[in-house]
This record gives structure tokens, sequence and C-alpha cells, in this order.
């Protein structure tokens, strides 16, 4: 008999950690080779892990609900054959760590992307302190071990601690929040220190905050006032991650939004003369969305620098056109599935591309490669009646466009024989982009370049 380990998966890149949703299979179960064992949520989609043996599940190691770091092992198969190296699953396998740690909760484990202070960095790495200085007895909120040795070393009341709002399991406080609260207590303290006009006399209060100045949070959230008839919801966990996200996006990227309006007649009408045809023919319902993504990726091709991301000081031009489309779930979530290399899609491809992704991520079927490196998004505010919006950038993107509803208005158009006023479908194109790397000339130049390929279109072509 040999031992297989599980190993958590690396489910996309800059995914570090995983939630286990739920345990498909019991410690005893027999498991066949790739049947699903649990369901793992990230950051970007929920996903089943199938079993890289057959055998039979003798050991789980984590709890649902928790949340486990990449490379951990989350369960123990039993199989008859050799021992074997622990090996994430097959269906997004890579090079499993020549050292496994042991279990622990992925609140008290070290984080790539967290940039705390060497002192905490060295609290991290060392064992933790046997006892800790103050007594935790007197609250009612649980403390890892860990954040109570930090809370200590860096001398955190109790009643800070209980302030600070936790992000973890019945918000508890994980580790991120307290390195997050001790960066902002940081950038406080740097900034009287920087601005003596508000500190006319210097004291070790300016160097090392006072207990009585930690004692309130960083950032305090708004009061709201809640009355008797008013119904309290908990936001679930994508509504978290998309609010997260998104004020990450407005922190990082100065946003700025230009407008276009485009006559797409001749879009209407074709469409509407060849959609029963056009899915007769390729087996795909025939929407404006691939119309408006052939556009885009044309446009695209002509202005770059609007398909790039940025890391530091370096523009990262990207090769590759993966346009994303935005698209509403029925818990009212949004999820942003990509089509990989659209530009080198014909209509009919785009439209497939488009048709499946969109049905398979309303029924929670996405693959986590599906909603990885996006380089564009495309948003249709359309949909729900609105002519037009102002989108938050899709980071690391630095450019996301909305296509508002199509509407008859009287619109002036050029003949031969002069001006004439005639009733046109009309719809306003929007683009949001990242005022660091992407100036008003090039977000103007490649909006009006999305709007000219869509009013020439070619209404003559066959199906």
């Amino acid at each position: 008999m040999a031992i297989v380990d599980l190993i958590m998966p690396k489910m996309g890149e800059s995914i570090m950690e995983a939630t286990i949703l739920k345990w498909l299979k019991n410690v005893g179960d027999s498991i066949e080779l790739d049947e699903p064992i649990l369901e793992i949520a990230t950051d970007k989609v929920d996903s089943e892990i199938p079993s890289p043996v057959e055998g039979k599940l003798t050991e789980i190691l984590f709890k649902e609900n928790d949340i486990v770091e990449v490379g951990k092992v989350i369960a123990r198969l039993s199989t008859e054959g050799e021992d074997v190296a622990p090996v994430p699953s097959p269906a997004v396998a890579e090079k499993a760590p020549s050292e496994v740690p042991a279990p622990a909760k992925a609140q008290d484990a070290p984080s790539k992307e967290e940039t705390p202070s060497p002192q905490v960095l060295e609290m991290v790495s060392q064992p933790l302190a046997a006892t800790t200085i103050q007594d935790f007895s007197s609250s009612d909120r649980f403390y890892s071990p860990l954040i109570k040795n930090i809370a200590s070393k860096e001398n955190i009341s109790i009643a800070t601690l209980d302030t600070i709002p936790g992000s973890g399991k019945d918000n508890r406080l994980t580790k991120k929040d307290l390195l997050g609260y001790l960066a902002a207590r940081s950038n406080q303290a740097s900034a009287s220190i920087s601005h003596p006009a508000t500190n006319p006399k210097p004291s070790t209060a300016a160097s090392q905050p006072s207990a009585s100045s930690s004692s309130s949070p960083a950032k305090a959230s708004p009061a709201v006032s809640v009355s008797g008839g008013d119904e309290i919801v908990q936001m679930d966990r994508m509504r978290k991650m998309i609010a997260d996200h998104m004020v990450m996006s407005k922190h990082t990227s100065p946003h700025v939004t230009s407008f276009v309006e485009a006559d797409v007649t001749n879009i209407w009408n074709w469409r509407n003369a060849n959609k029963n045809k056009f899915a007769e023919s390729y087996g795909a319902k025939l929407t404006f969305t691939p119309i408006f993504m052939e556009a885009v990726a044309k446009a695209i091709r002509d202005f770059p620098g609007v398909n790039v991301s940025v890391q530091d000081d370096k523009i990262i031009m990207k090769k590759d056109i993966n346009i994303g489309m935005a698209t509403a779930l029925p818990s009212g979530n949004l999820i942003v599935p990509v089509i990989k290399n659209a530009d080198h899609l014909n209509l009919a491809g785009l439209a497939r591309s488009v048709n499946d992704l969109a049905d398979r991520a309303r029924v929670n079927k996405l693959k986590p490669d599906e909603v990885q490196g996006g380089t564009f998004t495309l948003t249709n505010v359309g949909t729900f009646g609105n002519v037009m919006g102002t989108p938050i950038i899709n980071q690391p993107q630095v450019a996301i466009m909305a296509v508002g509803a199509i509407r008859k208005k009287p619109a002036v158009v050029e003949t031969e024989f002069g001006d004439l006023i005639a009733i046109r479908y009309m719809m306003f194109l929007s683009l949001s982009y990242d005022h660091r790397v992407v100036d008003g000339f090039l977000g103007g130049s490649f909006l009006k370049r999305v709007a000219d390929y869509l009013e020439g279109f070619d209404h003559k072509q066959t199906v």
C-alpha cells in the first residue's frame, strides 16, 4: 500500500490560496482516477479538484471553509503500489514542492504579496514565543497565536485589536488584516513627522505611536443608522472579492473616461436579417457582442498602447489580445471570462466563444484558465437598458470599454444630395483608462477607431 498526498493546486497566476467549499468524499470512501474529491474557490473561480490516483481517502487535513495556501497537503489517499511524491490534481498540475509544510490555518501563514516590516518578517520566520506579554482572555474574539505574537511585539492593545475589521471566517482577524493596520499606522506616523506644522513639538510619540493613538482603527467605516425595519444581509464571498478588487483598482489607477456615439444602423439591420441563418450555419446564436469584440480587436491592433499592463515603473506590452467580457450571474454578481487571441477568430468563432463562456459562467462551469490572462475588457451596460457607463478598470489591465443600449434617434446623415435628418440606430461607447500610461490622445483615438469600425461594418457580407 502506498500513501499519496493530495496537494492544494495552483489555480492560476497570482493565486496563492483557495477556500475549501465542500468535501465530496468522506474518509474511507473509494475514489476513481479523476473523480472529484472536493470543491474549492479562489478569488477568480470555483472549481472541483479530481483525484490524481485510484484508491481510498484515508485522511482529510482541512475542514470546509478553511483557507489553504497553494502547495499544502489537504488530504491523503491510499493506493496499491509504491510510495509516490505528493502530487496536485492532474487538471491543474504543476511541479510539486520538494517539501510540504505541516497543515496550518492559511490566515496564520505568510503571504508573498504582503510587504510587512522587517521586524514582522523576522517575527513570522521564527517560532512563536511560548508566552505573550498581554492577557487575551479579556477579549471575546478569537486570535491565533501568530496574531497574539505580532500584537505583543508591536505593542497593540487588546482594545485596538478588537476594533480592527477582520476578513477571515466569522470576521476573524488574519495576519493580512493586522499587517495592513500596521502599514497604515506607520504611514500616519510618517505623515506627522513630514509635516512639522501639525506637530510643532517633536516627541517620542511622533516616532512611536502611543497606546492611546493606536487605540483607534487606521480607517474607520462610516457609521450607519439602522432602523427596526431594515434588513441586514451578509455579503457572500464573491461580492466581498468584487468589492475589494474594485476599491483596489480605484486606488491603483487614476481613471479617465471618454465617450463617443456610433451609428450602428447597418449592424442592427444585418444582424436582424441574418441571425436565423447564422444559427443554422454555425450552430451559434448571433448577438451583438461578437460584432463589438471584432471591432475592439481590430482597434487594439491599431493602438496596442491600450493592451498593456503596469508593473512598478515598467510598461508590459502584451502581444496577445485576450478580451474579457463582463458576464452577469444569476446571483447578481459578475465574472469576466476571457476569449484568448480574439484577433485570430472570425465572427463565427467569436460568436461560439461568447455563447459558450457566457452559458458556462452562469452555471459555474468555467475553468480557472478561462478567467485568467485578460488584456482588455468589454462590458455591455446596454443589456440593462443603460445608455452609457463609466466602468472600473479590471486590474492589471489599463482599459475597459462599455457599450450602451442601441436606440432609435434622429441623426444627421450625409448624402450625395446634402445633409438629411433620418431615424438611425445610435449607441454610446465609453472607455475608462489608466491615465498613468494611457493619455487622452491614445484613449480617445482608440475609442473613435472602435466606433469607425462599427460604422464601417460590411452589411453586404453573407453568412
